[in-house]
């Protein structure tokens, strides 16, 4: 209950003006996750349609603006405080070491993301669970492949919710269904809504770009399906239905960018004779023409480019699969 049933008055008034003050702060000092996550913990105190409702997600759709689409939350800053009056040459040198030692705590703090999930006690041992299902019927090699290319593609959704305040599950792995991510709050604008659905396949994408290289290198087989597999999984997930990535991703966009989407499948399907394009293909058209808007919603252009650049890179991965003389 948010409202007092005698008196009509906020119950959680008080707590609502000190999130409030909180919100503030943080989006003062920049901190735009803190500030959105605080937002969205005021939100669920509220009657959904009251008017405080409306003018908080207004204020959650404002900050979400300055997140850049597929940013990365931002990351502590390794460089330290420079010496003004050091000579030019050693200035040079230590600027080099200090941007030297930036790229790389970039890189760990990418990898500390990245292995947050292994935290949790759910997802270590559902994910251990799918790799005994999925070693006992094609073998450990690709079992711990595929569950590695999911539990990646999930983490990119974890990404992407953390990056907007939002409070989620950690991923939770079903053998033979992949893993899910439960939302514990609820989506207020659809390009957040896009960008969350469309980073579990970018960071998919790019898990199976690291097992096509590996292949490339070692020309070992078991790289290339697991690219293969890995691209195709992200494609599947791509079709545009609620309960999948691509119909978050087709949350944001407009009728004709949606048709642009079909347009693309059915061009990769021209090239990759691949059978899921064809439904691809299908539930994008179909969507397109149930679509009664013209304009696209916030963030729709960068949703579609978004989603035409994933389904040309995946479709062209998953050909690795007849290559090493994997079906469909």
């Amino acid at each position: 209950m948010t409202v007092c049933p005698g008196c009509a008055r906020l119950i959680h008034a008080e707590a609502l003006t000190a999130l409030a003050q909180t919100a503030r702060e943080s989006a003062d000092r920049g901190d735009i996750p803190t500030a959105l996550a605080t937002w969205r913990e005021a939100l669920g105190l509220l009657p959904a349609g009251s008017k405080q409702y409306q003018v908080i997600s207004a204020k959650i759709t404002e900050l979400g603006r300055n997140i850049p689409f597929g940013a990365l939350p931002a990351a502590p800053s390794a460089t330290g405080p420079s010496a003004p009056n050091q000579p030019a040459g050693k200035k040079s040198a230590a600027s080099r070491a200090a941007a030297g030692a930036g790229a790389i705590g970039v890189m760990l703090w990418k990898l500390k993301a990245l292995l947050l999930g292994l935290t949790k006690g759910t997802t270590l041992l559902s994910m251990l669970l799918s790799l005994g299902v999925y070693w006992a019927i094609w073998g450990w090699k690709f079992a711990l492949g595929l569950v590695l290319s999911i539990y990646v593609h999930e983490m990119g959704h974890v990404i992407a919710l953390r990056r907007y305040g939002f409070k989620a599950t950690a991923p939770m792995f079903i053998p033979g269904l992949g893993a899910l991510i439960r939302l514990q709050q609820q989506v207020v604008n659809p390009r957040e809504d896009a960008e969350i659905g469309l980073a579990g396949p970018i960071y998919g994408l790019g898990a199976a770009a690291v097992a096509l290289g590996l292949w490339w290198l070692t020309n070992q087989p078991i790289f290339g399906a697991i690219a293969g597999v890995g691209a195709w999984i992200n494609l599947f997930n791509l079709l545009p239905i609620s309960s999948l990535d691509g119909g978050r991703g087709f949350h944001a966009m407009s009728r004709a960018q949606k048709f642009l989407a079909a347009a693309t499948v059915a061009g990769a399907w021209y090239y990759t004779e691949d059978g899921l394009l064809v439904l691809l293909a299908i539930v994008c058209a179909g969507r397109a023409l149930s679509d009664k808007s013209v304009k696209s919603e916030d963030g729709g252009w960068k949703a579609a480019i978004t989603y035409v650049v994933l389904v040309i890179i995946l479709s062209a991965i998953s050909t690795v699969r007849s290559r090493i003389g994997l079906s469909n």
